[in-house]
């Protein structure tokens, strides 16, 4: 079976990223190695022209201000109209009422295929309780399956809730992802990175659910390699290993390690 990430690799789509200035790097970086092409175009005056001409559109609010949320909204809308998918990470929604106002201004605005958070991001945009840190989630103690599903039915889109097991659901069909490493968190940027990867997954596939989980999968196990190899040298040695391994995870070992399991 060709396998999402092989497309990608053939493809090489154009991802058109308006992200935070914390990942830009590392996030072109991640693109380039799994076989993507990434661009990063913020000014009001060519974000409606280059998400015309994009893959997909990768829309990222880390860094917030009310250029960056005008960028966003300029650009989804082109994407909307020229049928470009859209990711969105709606980053520390919750951690401030400017924060959830901007997610949910965007949401409204803009026709998102994927909407990528961890679970209190995604719950403070549909407007439920749910405990963050700064832009990071706290523990939490409610069904993030539920939230997932709840989510996606109003938003009428994909949702990807990530932790310690993913959740990728469209409100009907549910799957949950396994693969990862704990280290990952001790790396800036890839939750970042990874809503570009579901963004170069989405472009080279024509089932945008089983892709989003495709892309969680990969990701992961890109990571665990990453963590193997590098175990005794700390998170600097895995964020070069993982980029590496970005680049060399093949559709036998995605084979022999990736973990989707469709709930019932």
């Amino acid at each position: 079976m060709i396998r999402t990430i092989e497309r990608v690799r053939t493809m090489n789509p154009l991802i058109h990223n308006i992200t935070n200035v914390v990942v830009t790097n590392f996030t072109a970086n991640g693109l380039l190695a799994l076989g993507a092409s990434p661009v990063m175009a913020y000014a009001h005056e060519e974000v409606a022209d280059m998400a015309k001409i994009a893959s997909a559109l990768v829309l990222n609010m880390g860094t917030l201000d009310d250029k960056v949320v005008e960028s966003i909204i300029i650009a989804g809308k082109s994407a909307n109209e020229n049928n470009v998918p859209v990711v969105f990470d709606p980053v520390g929604a919750g951690a401030t009422p400017y924060r959830t106002e901007s997610a949910r201004r965007i949401l409204q605005e803009v026709k998102v295929d994927v909407l990528r958070g961890n679970a209190a991001e995604i719950a403070n945009v549909i407007g439920k309780e749910w405990s963050i840190k700064g832009v990071d989630s706290g523990e939490g103690k409610g069904d993030i399956v539920a939230l997932a599903q709840q989510a996606a039915k109003e938003l009428d889109c994909i949702v990807v809730i990530t932790g310690k097991k993913d959740v990728i659901t469209n409100g009907e069909k549910t799957y949950i992802v396994e693969n990862g490493h704990p280290i990952l968190t001790k790396v800036t940027g890839t939750g970042c990175l990874l809503s570009s990867v579901i963004g170069a997954f989405l472009a080279a596939s024509e089932d945008p659910l089983y892709a989003s989980a495709e892309a969680l999968a990969f990701y992961g196990v890109a990571a665990e390699l990453a963590a193997a190899k590098t175990a005794e040298q700390g998170p600097g040695s895995f964020q070069i290993e993982f980029l590496n391994q970005l680049a060399n995870v093949s559709n036998e070992i995605l084979e022999q390690r990736e973990k989707i399991q469709q709930l019932v």
